[in-house]
């Protein structure tokens, strides 16, 4: 009685197992490229040429034109008449973020960093440039404004090289604006550093206070 109840249940099971339905495959979709995205229309950039910047741009030209076209797959262009360089992407750019790299890149060797230094924006991804200007932190006028900058840069750039070197950062001051280059972190401790010495603190406190926070970042990470 027992074995052939045990019969029918497992003819039951196998039953509701031949009609349940197959197991649904999940469709496969190939990756959209960018002009996919935007129903075939060509994405654009522009940025501005300042003045002063003009002459590395032409001398640099070369170095910034072969990363944006060769890798990134975008074509970028001098618009002399607008003083602009123009981005714009192609049937064959692999990611629709490549095209904000590469602006951000230009927009970098703008403000005055060195092809070298902007061109991480390109290959890493967690990357920013911060800009202040030295108002932002105390209004200072004369003779007060230029010996600030003189304490940012110190004898020779010696302050700013050590700010850079111990915070992996790259700095830029231009007159009284300040651009930094590196990932969020490590741009805080910069500016951090930079807030005191425009506040007045001297080189040295900066510089022990610097290295006690790089210290603490190294076990962190």
């Amino acid at each position: 009685m027992a074995s052939s109840e045990a019969a029918a249940s497992a003819m039951e099971i196998e039953k509701a197992a031949a009609s349940a339905p197959a197991a649904v495959l999940r469709p496969q979709f190939e990756a959209l490229k960018p002009h996919d995205m935007s129903d075939g229309k060509v994405q654009f950039r522009k940025v501005g040429v300042p003045t002063h910047r003009y002459a590395p741009l032409k001398r640099c030209w070369m170095e910034i034109y072969t990363p944006i076209y060769e890798q990134m797959k975008i074509d970028i262009r001098m618009n002399l008449k607008a003083r602009k360089v123009e981005l714009k992407t192609r049937a064959d750019t692999p990611d629709v973020s490549n095209l904000q790299k590469c602006a951000d890149f230009v927009h970098a060797f703008m403000l005055g960093f060195d092809v070298a230094d902007a061109l991480a924006l390109l290959r890493l991804d967690d990357l920013y440039v911060d800009s202040f200007e030295i108002k932002d932190v105390k209004t200072l006028r004369g003779e007060h404004l230029s010996r600030a900058i003189g304490r940012l840069s110190g004898k020779g750039g010696k302050t700013k090289f050590a700010i850079e070197n111990s915070t992996r950062t790259r700095i830029v001051i231009a007159d009284t604006k300040i651009h930094i280059l590196g990932s969020f972190l490590n741009i805080k401790v910069a500016r951090d550093s930079l807030c005191s010495l425009i506040l007045g603190s001297p080189a040295g406190k900066v510089y022990s206070k610097l290295r006690a926070v790089t210290a603490r970042l190294a076990e962190k990470y």
